[in-house]
């Protein structure tokens, strides 16, 4: 097995179950670390930028299917997710439940970066005692430690959960990496992607369990959403408003902000710093769209964890659906197929001051209709520069 404790928990827990039924069978041991926050990766989908910091280099292509190098290094991560899983005794549903949550934790990529001290495949945390930052950039390591845990059954893995056979495959990947309940359907976004990469892998998903019960043809899919069909893309928040035309123009409307709507910078003054002060404040940007927002208009920080977020939390009457006459100065989010989703600044004449779009990390003034055209992102609407919770 792969480092230390993992190891030895793995082995002790497969010879419980061999004696003991299937009743602590199988699975992960908790990414976030057991409650802690998101994780930087896509979701709902493979629209958006990617969602693992990529490099300049990096080819083009989304985080669940970036190009060249990345995607070698995700089906090379499968593989080493479905060794371990194989080597215990799991069947090929908990390979699938494994490379789900790598996807949305980590894009499938042993990044060395995240919230506090996540790191590695499954973000998880030195603190809440996964094992070392150096064990857990160790994919075999890591992955164990999502099937089988510690030895002390804290942190738990996927084998310490009872029944996860039968549960939906984002609600096991949950019940181990313990997000804000919010968050725990997003992983059913990656399924579609989970089963590519696993046929690029040559990964056997209907690979039976040696001790557990036999896998439905297929295996459990997601929870089922409102219409009946499995929680995905339609967890992410896509506005109230009617459906636009995607690359319809932007046109500009009028700017009467209500009195609540107060800043430390003007509305003009927030214009003229985001079209010539902040296309030359250096790379510094990457994936701050919300941030990069706030100090246009003056403020350090918004006090809001993400863009859809500060969209969904803005008062209804503030909120302009589908609206493509935003005024000069207004807000405009985009639903990226991401959990964070976009917003920028509307500079009027059709033009928006955007991270990333242009250059990564950087800011440039761009069509407001290169947010579709480019990434593919849908259009929620426009808002005031509401900042209720900035400082």
């Amino acid at each position: 097995m792969a480092v230390g404790v993992a190891g030895t928990g793995a082995k002790l827990k497969m010879g419980v179950a061999a004696t003991a039924v299937f009743v602590c069978f199988l699975m992960v041991a908790g990414l976030l670390g057991g409650g802690t926050a998101k994780a930087y990766a896509d979701s709902c989908g493979d629209r958006g930028q990617p969602g693992a910091d990529l490099p300049d280099s990096a080819e083009p292509g989304t985080g669940q299917n970036p190009g060249g190098s990345l995607r070698k290094q995700q089906i090379e991560n499968a593989k080493v997710i479905d060794k371990v899983a194989e080597r215990g005794g799991m069947s090929g549903q908990a390979t699938l439940i494994g490379l789900m949550t790598a996807l949305q934790e980590s894009t499938l990529l042993n990044i060395d970066y995240g919230d506090r001290d996540s790191r590695g495949l499954f973000q998880q945390r030195p603190s809440q005692g996964w094992g070392t930052r150096e064990q857990i950039l160790n994919p075999e390591y890591a992955s164990t430690m999502f099937f089988f845990g510690a030895d002390s059954g804290s942190p738990r893995g996927l084998a310490d959960v009872r029944g996860w056979e039968s549960m939906p495959l984002w609600k096991a990947a949950a019940t181990v990496q313990r997000p804000a309940k919010e968050y725990e359907k997003l992983y059913a976004g990656q399924e579609g992607a989970a089963r590519e990469i696993a046929s690029e892998a040559g990964i056997d998903l209907q690979r039976p369990s040696k001790t557990g019960p036999a896998i439905p043809e297929g295996g459990v899919s997601g929870a089922p959403g409102p219409s009946g069909q499995p929680a995905g893309p339609q967890e992410c928040y896509t506005g109230d408003g009617k459906p636009a035309k995607p690359g319809e123009p932007f046109h500009d409307g009028a700017a009467n902000w209500p009195d609540i709507v107060k800043n430390p910078r003007s509305t003009a003054d927030a214009i003229a710093w985001a079209r010539d002060v902040a296309p030359n404040t250096g790379k510094q940007w990457y994936r701050l769209c919300l941030a990069f927002v706030s100090q246009v208009y003056g403020w350090t920080q918004s006090g809001v964890p993400y863009a859809i977020d500060h969209y969904r939390e803005m008062p209804k009457e503030m909120r302009h659906d589908k609206d493509r006459t935003p005024p000069p100065g207004a807000l405009m989010y985009w639903d990226t197929g991401q959990r964070a989703g976009h917003v920028a600044v509307y500079l009027g004449n059709g033009e928006i001051a955007s991270n990333d779009i242009g250059r990564r990390g950087f800011i440039d003034v761009v069509p407001a209709t290169a947010i579709e055209e480019k990434w593919g992102a849908t259009y929620l609407g426009w808002a005031p520069p509401y900042f209720p919770k900035g400082g």
